[in-house]
């Protein structure tokens, strides 16, 4: 870590690391700021950031649109945010291993994620800020970890051992060191008090502004060996579900900018320009809400053309089973009875129809237990019209 990037009030914060780094600093985050920093630079991209939440918010009450809810959007979160870490797979793969119950640990990884997310997200509209408790934090990666067999620590228990940002094994050539062991509590305390409100600075930030500098913070505190980005990502869509507003899903876009989105960490940790880290979640939030909007017209716009392939009886349920495709493309005859509450046989009744207008294919080629696919819906989901 070059000292020297390191602006004055952050290299007041440096500590020696322990044995066997004591030759190595680490910076110990000051809290977040109370009062409102100076974000004059990213003003402009703040202001649309907010006018497209509550763009979305608009048009989920007045209009229950089901695209911008979908049980995909998750997915795609969790897809991302995993692959920015170095877990990859797709949103097919892991929506096909969902509906066959054979997951891959790979993929496995990435189905905690989104599942975390699912269970929480109710949670957080209940609870409110509240919900910011080391507890959280704590369940967040131990329900993310767990499924890593290469991980050396214990899943949910904060690091007990030195850990750098880059520089991959070599601490010499590291980014940022975050904060020794000892420090790691306190320093994740300061995080959730800012998050839950405690000194009452959402009478002066926003709450995009609170997403971006609780981020931000988290990420240089580094509470564990791995998984840091995770959690601090699925920490984002938390904070607004706690604040009572439907959220929107930011790894899509964060993994798409990587570059300009560890700057905009940098620029935050090291220098305290808040405004750069407020300006690309803006930013993200920008171009997410767009991104869902064009899903949600190309998703409109497909029904309307599945319509016109075929006739389908008026209540049947392949007619019913068009409207949720959007939340379930990949699925099984099993799955689609329990979700139209109808007998197996109507339910396989349904699917042969829809197969036969080409709005599902079935891709295992099994006579049992096979899996169907909305191929469509996933290539307007994966951005590829």
């Amino acid at each position: 870590m070059d000292r020297n990037a390191l602006v004055g009030a952050v290299r007041d914060r440096l500590v020696r690391l322990p044995e066997p780094y004591a030759n190595c600093w680490g910076v110990v985050p000051a809290p977040p700021p109370v009062d409102p920093p100076d974000l004059r630079p990213a003003l402009r991209r703040l202001e649309a950031a907010t006018r497209a939440l509550e763009r979305v918010q608009t048009i989920v009450a007045e209009m229950h649109s089901p695209y911008l809810i979908s049980r995909v959007l998750p997915r795609k979160e969790a897809v991302s945010s995993s692959a920015m870490e170095g877990t990859y797979s797709t949103l097919d793969e892991l929506l096909s291993e969902e509906e066959a119950e054979e997951t891959s640990e790979r993929t496995g990884q990435v189905r905690d994620y989104a599942l975390a997310l699912e269970a929480l997200l109710p949670e957080a509209s209940t609870a409110g800020r509240a919900i910011f408790t080391a507890d959280l934090v704590e369940r967040l990666h131990r329900d993310l970890m767990k499924g890593d067999s290469t991980y050396e620590d214990v899943p949910g228990e904060t690091r007990t051992r030195v850990a750098w940002i880059g520089g991959s094994r070599e601490i010499s050539r590291s980014i940022f060191n975050p904060p020794p062991p000892d420090a790691v509590k306190p320093c994740l305390r300061d995080a959730l008090d800012y998050m839950r409100c405690d000194d009452d600075q959402d009478r002066s930030q926003s709450l995009i502004t609170r997403m971006a500098i609780a981020h931000a913070h988290f990420e240089a505190v580094h509470p564990f060996r791995d998984g840091n980005g995770r959690v601090g990502r699925l920490l984002l869509p938390l904070m607004m579900a706690a604040e009572g507003i439907v959220p929107v899903y930011l790894s899509p876009y964060i993994e798409a900018h990587k570059g300009a989105y560890g700057a905009a960490l940098k620029a935050a940790q090291q220098r305290l320009e808040w405004h750069e880290i407020v300006g690309f979640l803006s930013d993200a939030i920008v171009g997410t809400v767009d991104d869902m909007l064009t899903m949600r017209t190309a998703l409109d716009d497909l029904r309307h053309e599945w319509e016109a392939r075929r006739r389908f009886r008026r209540g049947s349920a392949a007619l019913h089973a068009l409207d949720i495709l959007a939340s379930y493309p990949v699925l099984t005859v099993n799955r689609l009875r329990d979700l139209l509450g109808i007998s197996f046989p109507s339910a396989a009744t349904a699917v042969e129809q829809l197969v036969d207008a080409r709005i599902l294919a079935e891709r295992t080629g099994y006579t049992r237990n096979r899996v169907f696919v909305a191929k469509e819906v996933l290539s307007i989901v994966n951005g590829r019209e």
